[in-house]
């Protein structure tokens, strides 16, 4: 695929399945802030254009023989991708965020004396948390819903039901808003940990907490991509028509 500088972060994302991965890799944010150019992201992020292009490529090689093809959620039923969204990146949050609520107020209490900016990662964490549970709650019971009835309804050639909060557009305005507020967590989360590293002196659990941290920075990060720029939009174009 011949990769192009001027197109934007979320369509390089949407358009090379392995893309997500280097943009982890190199920190170029391809969710809340998928609006700029490539080229210019690369720029921000004290990045050269010519090396972020090469690890693209080098990932779509790596990948091309694989059997199992990544499923292009462009063109799958809306539906699926929601239960996909659920079962996926909502069970693993949920199940993190409970695990680490303890981890953390154990390092904290062990290395808070020595390394004050734990303290910050403790409060970080929690708004974290208080954000994303009732977040996720009103996409399951209120947004994914109707998003779902209204696939179903498209491809039964019914007209799509008319929902309580007016347009999907609004609820879908709410989802990114609070997308943005839990990115610029994240962002600060790893200002403050200088990178997710752990001193010289930090014990396993330390260890454990920072590379969980990680992890679930990853996973949010896709998690927010799949919605902001594929199910949201597809959804909005799909109430539409």
């Amino acid at each position: 695929m011949d990769i192009s500088t001027t197109k934007t972060v979320r369509e390089l994302a949407l358009e090379i399945p392995e893309a997500t991965r280097v943009f982890e890799k190199f920190g170029i944010d391809y969710c809340c802030g998928g609006g700029k150019v490539f080229s210019e992201a690369c720029t921000a992020a004290g990045l050269s254009t010519d090396e972020v292009v090469q690890s693209l490529e080098n990932a779509q090689r790596e990948t091309k023989s694989l059997a199992d093809e990544t499923i292009d959620w462009r063109t799958q039923p809306l539906s699926a991708l929601t239960c996909h969204i659920v079962a996926k990146h909502h069970k693993f949050t949920r199940d993190e965020l409970d695990r680490l609520i303890p981890l953390v107020s154990k390092v904290c209490s062990v290395h808070g004396d020595n390394h004050a900016e734990l303290l910050h990662v403790q409060n970080l964490f929690q708004d974290l948390y208080r954000d994303l549970i009732p977040h996720m709650h009103k996409e399951e019971m209120v947004l994914f819903p109707f998003i779902e009835q209204m696939d179903q309804a498209v491809s039964a050639g019914r007209r799509a039901p008319v929902p309580f909060f007016g347009t999907v557009q609004n609820p879908i305005r709410m989802m990114m808003m609070e997308h943005d507020r839990a990115g610029e967590i994240l962002r600060e989360l790893r200002q403050v940990s200088n990178g997710f590293n752990v001193p010289s002196d930090g014990c396993i659990s330390y260890e454990t907490l920072y590379k969980a941290l990680v992890a679930l920075e990853e996973d949010l990060h896709e998690h927010i991509h799949l919605e902001n720029n594929i199910l949201f939009p597809r959804a909005a174009e799909m109430e539409e028509r």
